[in-house]
């Protein structure tokens, strides 16, 4: 049996390149005991999974001797604590480090267009071309120097070193120092937009709240959130974020939960309300009980949700990673033999011609524009997601949304409102429509179902459960109950033939509960649930999207679910199913779909726990703040509206547009700098150019992302 695996995070501090990331994780995952190791570049993480029986310190110090030794200066620090937002995320655009380079890059770039520009002698324009290449280059050749001693050769320290070093050696002097101007602006403007788009991340997740006023003896105490507990009393003013999940024990209040649910009307809350934390208090002051503490909130969970999402790789990125393992060493090797082969075989063909074209392949040669690209796309659409109140728990289940060609839905609480009211009472010849629902309430006095609730609030009167004798609930059937020495059944047709009670069938479309008292049938009560207002859309816009088939699977009637699937344009329904019965027809839906089409299922995350488990994309609708739900789902709703699953479908697919975009283009002008390279056409300043223009458009094209319009 495989030991239990603990799992610990840690901030990487300074962690500024995407290829490094990569490399750190391939060589940290190789170390004994490790189980899993993820080095996340975009929210500057290290993730280890580890045995129990191992020792953490020193696998941790290991893990930190490989980060130091593939990119010096990245300090590991404890992770802030769950729920927290990560520092990488609140990266400011200049620090002292970014400034230092800006003033090199302009001192540097001024001497060489003096160098350039003014009629100089030979040796004084050298020594200019030579005192700017130090200036701007110096630090380039400082950290190659000492990768290599450390047998870190294939990087783009070294790769921009020895091309402008060749350079040099061949008389290039002014493309030596362009190119590694350019190289080192183009560097600087990339670090500025993976701050940015990190920023505007953390901006996006920037839902913590900061503080509680705890009701105390004494008055109002202000604390941190994680010092409050469950029963504690504590008071949100006007304005502030709810700190934590509670209900509302005195005031009323307009919260605005667009953060969490992407709703734009605020929601009316009252006494007996249950509100969750990250939404804003609006108007009045609110007095609530504390219902859950800060680790177990519903802002805590979905902060670490959309943190720890890009630890689920896409396939798409773990193509890349692997690509870029690769790429790198065979075009230095190709670039190598380019340099050294041609001279030898062409005749008349000059060593500095073919070398020059040799230092063209090391400079575009260069991976960043993919590494750092494409995990964050995935990212930005994870986030932006979030934004429109979609909770996606990996790039995984993100990419999986692109193939979706058939979504399931559950009825009750995803396509209706899953709020029953008893609409009719129909009492049998000589009972009365009291009779039938006093019935009726004492039946369902132990129920937690929907329907059974329905009819004990029609009652509103007290059940004194103590009078009751012998319950017996029947799955998919009903209940049997004692109740003032008679014996009660309750529950739906099938119930009432198989215990052979005449009874006359309800003409309607309403869920219908049969009464019969000692064997006597006496009446029914027919319960209306709505279709949400919502469902038809959603229906639509999934068609829309080229969605082949919209299935309902219901435990309801069959006419009942047919007159729903008609109304709202489904394909089709299957009635009168068991939980286990919904798994077993999901499983044969499976098996008639195409090799790469998904099976999406839709429920309310509880009820319908195995079922999204087993799907391959499992929604959870109207998981706001219900554990099942996050835990069952890979994709969380925090609304009830199922026309959010037509919108995280095409966010979906707009990342995987926006990833192969960057994945073309990069790959794309890289392999014709390549070939004309190789032919003599392309100089070393367009190669730079090329090189790190495609990089910083890629990660400018990945922001986009995050842009998530309704």
């Amino acid at each position: 049996m495989k030991d239990k695996i603990i799992k610990k995070e840690w901030a990487l501090e300074g962690l500024g390149c995407g290829n490094c990331a990569e490399k750190m994780e391939y060589r940290i995952s190789k170390l004994p005991g490790v189980e899993r190791a993820r080095v996340d570049f975009i929210a500057g993480k290290l993730t280890l999974e580890v045995d129990k029986k191992q020792e953490i310190t020193e696998i941790l110090q290991k893990a930190a001797g490989i980060i130091d030794h593939i990119e010096p200066g990245v300090q590991v620090k404890n992770y802030p604590d769950k729920g927290s937002k990560p520092k990488s995320f609140a990266v400011g655009a200049e620090d002292s480090e970014s400034n230092k380079n800006r003033i090199r890059l302009l001192i540097g770039g001024g001497i060489f267009a003096l160098a350039m520009l003014l009629n100089l002698s030979e040796n004084l324009s050298l020594s200019l071309f030579l005192f700017s290449y130090v200036i701007v280059g110096g630090g380039i050749l400082l950290r190659a120097g000492k990768n290599i001693l450390r047998g870190q050769v294939f990087d783009e320290n070294f790769l921009m070193g020895i091309a402008t070093l060749g350079a040099v050696a061949i008389g290039e002097y002014p493309e030596a120092v362009a190119v590694m101007l350019f190289y080192r602006v183009g560097e600087y403007f990339q670090d500025l937009a993976v701050n940015r788009s990190r920023k505007s991340i953390g901006e996006l997740m920037d839902i913590r709240p900061d503080f509680a006023h705890l009701k105390t003896g004494g008055g109002l105490r202000k604390v941190d959130p994680e010092a409050v507990r469950i029963g504690d009393v504590i008071v949100v003013k006007p304005g502030e974020r709810v700190p934590l999940d509670g209900k509302v024990l005195e005031g009323t209040s307009a919260v605005d939960t667009s953060a969490l649910t992407g709703e734009s009307l605020p929601r009316d809350v009252e006494i007996g309300s249950r509100v969750l934390s990250g939404f804003i208090n609006n108007s009045g002051v609110l007095t609530m009980e504390v219902l859950k503490e800060f680790e177990d909130s519903t802002v805590a969970k979905i902060l670490d949700l959309v943190e720890n999402a890009s630890s689920r790789k896409a396939p798409t990125e773990n193509f890349i990673t692997k690509f870029a393992r690769y790429y790198t060493p065979v075009v230095v090797i190709t670039a190598l033999l380019l340099a050294a082969i041609p001279p030898m075989v062409i005749p008349g063909a000059l060593f500095s011609e073919w070398i020059y074209r040799g230092l063209v392949f090391l400079v575009i040669s260069c991976p960043c524009a993919l590494v750092i690209s494409i995990p964050l796309g995935f990212f930005g659409g994870i986030g932006g997601a979030s934004k429109r109140g979609i909770l996606i728990k990996g790039s995984n289940y993100l990419e999986a949304l692109n193939n979706v060609e058939t979504v399931i839905f559950d009825k009750t609480g995803t396509l209706t409102e899953g709020k029953f009211k008893v609409r009719k009472l129909v009492p049998a010849e000589g009972f009365t429509k009291e009779e039938l629902l006093e019935y009726g309430a004492y039946a369902e006095g132990f129920s937690n179902h929907p329907i059974g609730r329905s009819i004990l609030e029609a009652y509103n009167q007290p059940v004194d459960t103590a009078e009751l004798r012998n319950y017996q609930e029947i799955p998919g059937l009903g209940i049997k109950v004692d109740y003032n020495n008679k014996n009660i059944l309750a529950g739906n047709s099938k119930l009432m033939d198989r215990e052979n009670i005449h009874y006359i069938s309800a003409k309607t479309l309403g869920s219908i509960v049969y009464i019969a008292v000692n064997r006597q049938y006496i009446g029914y009560i027919e319960i209306a649930d709505e279709i949400k207002k919502d469902s038809k859309n959603a229906v639509r816009s999934l068609k829309a999207l080229g969605v082949k088939n919209t299935i309902m699977l219901t435990g309801d009637r069959k006419n009942v679910g047919e007159e729903i699937g008609r109304k709202l344009g489904l394909d089709t329904v299957y009635a009168e199913l068991l939980p286990d019965q919904k798994v077993q027809k999901l499983e044969e839906i499976e098996g008639e779909r195409t090799t790469k089409g998904k099976v999406l299922f839709v429920g309310d995350g509880i009820n319908d726990a195995p079922v999204l488990a087993r799907a391959d994309v499992g929604v959870a609708m109207g998981g706001l703040g219900s554990d099942a739900a996050i835990e069952a789902a890979d994709v969380v709703i925090m609304n009830d509206e199922p026309s959010k699953i037509a919108t995280a479908i095409g966010i979906g697919r707009r990342t995987r547009r926006i990833v192969w975009q960057n994945i073309i283009v990069a790959l794309g002008v890289k392999l014709i700098f390549l070939i004309l390279g190789a032919m003599g056409i392309a100089t070393l300043w367009e190669a730079v150019f090329a090189d790190v223009g495609v990089a910083l458009l890629a990660i400018l094209n990945a922001m986009r992302v995050m842009q998530v319009k309704n």
